[in-house]
């Protein structure tokens, strides 16, 4: 949710670039491109899926400064209909941040889809199509369309067993698809109210909710009935939320909060906040110890804190967590607690 462009240009060039590795515990990988809403969005989308598969694995998103993921790029899937996952990524991310949770998650046997949203993601900072923040709920549907309704998907994937996960402004896209309503008088409001929140800086940086037409965008009906739960990393613009849309969401939430607090987007007032708006019935919350917002990416490899610190001073944060802690660490508990909540949220037909 920082203004800070995470991704160079240089590493940038290297986010796709595929290496040979040694097969082991690959999973399936495809990407592609496809058309939303009415065509003039173009969505990059990657999936990761189980597969019975073996051969060649080359690895993605490896580069000077993250670790990449061995895959099988378009192994045929493991026979079976997979409960579907749809992640969605932070301001001037990319669809390659929670890798190493789609990895994790395929092995456990569910299909992992990611997408990047046009105007927020490191390859399009178009903040005249960023600005749309409406859209990015709408990707994520067009992502289900595509994974339950595409021939080349057919009975892969359960159609009636659905979740998404969203890191920082991901964060808020998902509680948009769980019935979450914006109101963008409340969030001006709380932005004047408390104006060191990152969450502020980047709605105003976009232009978002900059007239009439736009605010009325930001306020409609987002949901999908097809999600049946979501899980909350990190968000930013909670304080947006209407309460009464809040409390009306039916569907299951896990919110997980980064336990070290950053000073512009503190948990008490963004990921604390929207578990306490939700129903608790159906509402888990979760602090992760020794996690910074950035845990939730990659793992960095030795040096590559210095090698962004050193492009754009501020930037090497990204690879930063709590003084101790390690991030495999910190993603193995948080890979175990989502696939405990899906596995719940999800059972088998």
């Amino acid at each position: 949710m920082h203004v800070t462009l995470v991704a160079v240009a240089w590493l940038l060039a290297t986010f796709l670039t595929a290496t040979s590795a040694i097969a082991g515990d690959a999973i399936g990988f495809r990407q592609f491109q496809t058309s939303a809403g009415d065509g003039s969005r173009k969505l990059d989308i990657a999936v990761w899926y189980p597969t019975q598969a073996s051969g060649e694995a080359r690895l993605i998103g490896d580069n000077m400064v993250f670790v990449g993921q061995s895959v099988l790029p378009n192994a045929p899937p493991a026979p079976a209909s997979h409960p579907l996952v749809v992640l969605s990524h932070g301001f001037s991310g990319n669809m390659f941040n929670q890798a190493w949770l789609a990895v994790d998650l395929a092995r456990r046997g569910y299909v992992v889809a990611a997408v990047n949203h046009p105007g927020t993601t490191s390859r399009n900072m178009d903040k005249a199509v960023g600005r749309r923040l409406w859209e990015r709920p709408r990707d994520i549907s067009h992502v289900i369309d595509e994974l339950t309704r595409a021939p080349a998907w057919a009975g892969v994937v359960s159609p009636d067993r659905v979740a998404v996960i969203g890191h920082s402004l991901g964060g808020w896209t998902v509680m948009e698809i769980a019935g979450a309503r914006f109101d963008t008088a409340r969030f001006d409001a709380d932005c004047h109210a408390n104006t060191t929140l990152a969450a502020c800086d980047v709605y105003h940086q976009l232009g978002a909710g900059v007239d009439s037409q736009a605010r009325a965008a930001l306020e409609q009906d987002l949901s999908d009935p097809r999600v049946k739960a979501v899980v909350s990393l990190d968000l930013g613009l909670a304080r947006g939320f209407e309460p009464e849309s809040l409390g009306r969401v039916r569907v299951r939430v896990l919110v997980m909060a980064a336990d070290d607090g950053d000073a512009h987007l503190p948990a008490e007032l963004e990921s604390r906040h929207l578990a306490n708006g939700l129903p608790p019935a159906a509402t888990r919350y979760v602090d992760v110890p020794g996690a910074t917002h950035f845990s939730f990416l990659n793992l960095c490899k030795p040096g590559g804190r210095e090698l962004l610190e050193q492009e754009v001073p501020g930037d090497g944060m990204v690879c930063r967590d709590v003084e101790g802690a390690v991030r495999a660490d910190i993603h193995h508990r948080v890979a175990d607690e989502i696939a405990g909540f899906l596995d719940a949220s999800l059972p088998p037909q």
